[in-house]
C-alpha cells in the first residue's frame, strides 16, 4: 500500500463526481470535499481490507479493479462484487461501528480515494440530502445482493454465466466492427467462484458459446460478444 498526498487523475476529474450520493453537490462542495480525501495505492493481489478489519471511510475506485470476495463453510472463495473505475464502497461503515463482513483485493494496480467517517459526518450536516441518497444507494445495492443470492440457487447455469457476461459487456465492453470486445476483470476460475459453480463447467459454457458463435475467446482475459440479442435471450 502506498500513501500519496494527491491523485493526478482526480486534478482534472474529482473522483468523489464519479459517486451516485454526492452527485447532487456543485462543484465548489466537490472541490471542498476533495481537499478532505486521502489517496492510496494497492498492487495487484495486495488487500485492501479484510474481513474482520474495522473501517471507518467509504472507499472510491479511481483507477483499476478489485474482487469483494469471503471464504464458505467449506473454504471454497465466494466472489461478492468486482469493483472498478467509478464504484466505490464502505458507505455502511459510515454510518456504524462494524467490522468488514468480506475482504477486498486488488485484481490489478489500484488507485483509490477514501473519505473518512469523521470527514464524512461534517458533510451530512451540511448537506442532509446526502443521507436519503445513501440510503437509496444502499437499498439498491441490497436489492441486487438479494436477486444475486436467488439467482444462484434458482436460475440455469447458462443464464447466470449469460447475464455475468452481459455485465461485464456493459461495464467493461467497448463496440468493435465485429461486436462488442469485453476485457474480463475475474479469471474463468474467479467467474466460477463468483457464480459458485465449478471452474470447468465455467469454461465448458463458454466453449459451448463459442461454438455456437455467440462468443470469441480473444485472450485469457478478453472475449468478444458476436450475438448480444442470443446472449440476452440466455439471461432471461
Amino acid at each position: 500500500m502506498t500513501e500519496t498526498s494527491q491523485c493526478i487523475h482526480c486534478s482534472n476529474k474529482l473522483c468523489i463526481h464519479k459517486v451516485p450520493i454526492f452527485s447532487g453537490l456543485n462543484h465548489e462542495d466537490m472541490v471542498n470535499i476533495s481537499k478532505w480525501i486521502e489517496h492510496v495505492e494497492f498492487k495487484k493481489g495486495e488487500a485492501v481490507f479484510q474481513i474482520g478489519d474495522k473501517l471507518d471511510s467509504i472507499i472510491i475506485i479511481n483507477e483499476g479493479s478489485v474482487k469483494a470476495y469471503k471464504y464458505t463453510a467449506e473454504g471454497r472463495e465466494q466472489i461478492l462484487y468486482v469493483f472498478s473505475e467509478g464504484d466505490f464502497f464502505g458507505e455502511q461503515y459510515l454510518l456504524s461501528s462494524q467490522t468488514a463482513a468480506y475482504t477486498v483485493e486488488a485484481l490489478s494496480k489500484v488507485k483509490v480515494c477514501m473519505l473518512t467517517k469523521s470527514r464524512f459526518t461534517q458533510l451530512l450536516h451540511h448537506d442532509p440530502d446526502i443521507a436519503i441518497k445513501l440510503i437509496e444507494e444502499l437499498g439498491t445495492r441490497m436489492a441486487r445482493l438479494e436477486n444475486t443470492m436467488q439467482s444462484m440457487g434458482v436460475r440455469s447455469v447458462d443464464a447466470r454465466i449469460s447475464t455475468l457476461l452481459l455485465d461485464f459487456s456493459a461495464k467493461y465492453g467497448k463496440a468493435v466492427p465485429e461486436g462488442i470486445l469485453v476485457r474480463l476483470p475475474l479469471s474463468r476460475e474467479g467467474m466460477a467462484n463468483y457464480l459458485g459453480i465449478a471452474r470447468e463447467t465455467v469454461s465448458r459454457k463458454l466453449g459451448q458459446m463459442e461454438s455456437d458463435g455467440i462468443i470469441r475467446s480473444v485472450t485469457n482475459k478478453a472475449l468478444l460478444i458476436l450475438k448480444e440479442p442470443a446472449l440476452q435471450e440466455m439471461a432471461d
